[in-house]
């Protein structure tokens, strides 16, 4: 029963969760704003090839996730980690990539127009600072690193984890990126609120 509910969900997630946030939002923020909110680099800077890692990470995951819903024996294939391959995992694994659904949009929203996927150096954004932002300085990325760890869990193999891994290590790398140009843009304005908020929970 739950491989079956796991092989629909997963590609269907991942579909709406990427098109969501990806492109929906960011062609509604285009239309308001005049301008692309993807703004990560696409040279071959250092700053470049972090734009080029996440892309990679992203672009696996929804090929894998779409292979899986079409032929679920490749979780097989990918050295399962039968330590944490229960009913009980794989289900806390869906309920954190839901909650990851809700969080990411809800975050998104108290955005609202400043939204931008990388560093726009020819805008001046405000500060957010509410909703979700007064409890974490990064919402958004939260709900990426909860979205690719409840996918570990939900099918527990190597490739899950090198995806979530290689996300998480990016999404650290990007936050400090982003936190410099803040504190460029904003000031002491950035850093009181640095000092009062978590970098991510």
């Amino acid at each position: 029963m739950y491989a079956e509910i796991i092989r629909i969900f997963l590609p269907l997630y991942f579909i709406f969760y990427f098109g969501y946030i990806f492109i929906y939002k960011s062609k509604l923020v285009a239309k308001k704003i005049d301008k692309n909110p993807m703004v990560l680099p696409k040279d071959d800077s250092a700053y470049g090839l972090i734009g080029t890692y996440f892309k990679i990470a992203h672009y696996a995951l929804l090929i894998y996730t779409i292979t899986f819903g079409v032929y679920p024996t490749i979780h097989q294939y990918l050295s399962p980690i039968s330590l944490i391959e229960t009913p009980l995992v794989n289900y806390i694994g869906i309920g954190m990539l839901l909650i990851a659904f809700i969080w990411t949009i809800i975050a998104q929203e108290n955005m609202k127009n400043a939204w931008r996927m990388g560093i726009d150096e020819t805008t001046e954004t405000p500060l957010v600072t509410n909703g979700l932002f007064a409890y974490t300085r990064n919402p958004v990325f939260v709900g990426l690193i909860l979205s690719f760890g409840g996918l570990f869990l939900a099918t527990s193999n190597t490739f899950t984890l090198v995806v979530f891994l290689l996300e998480f290590i990016l999404i650290q790398i990007q936050i400090r990126l982003e936190e410099a140009h803040l504190e460029k843009l904003h000031g002491q304005i950035y850093l009181e609120y640095k000092s009062k908020t978590r970098r991510l929970i």
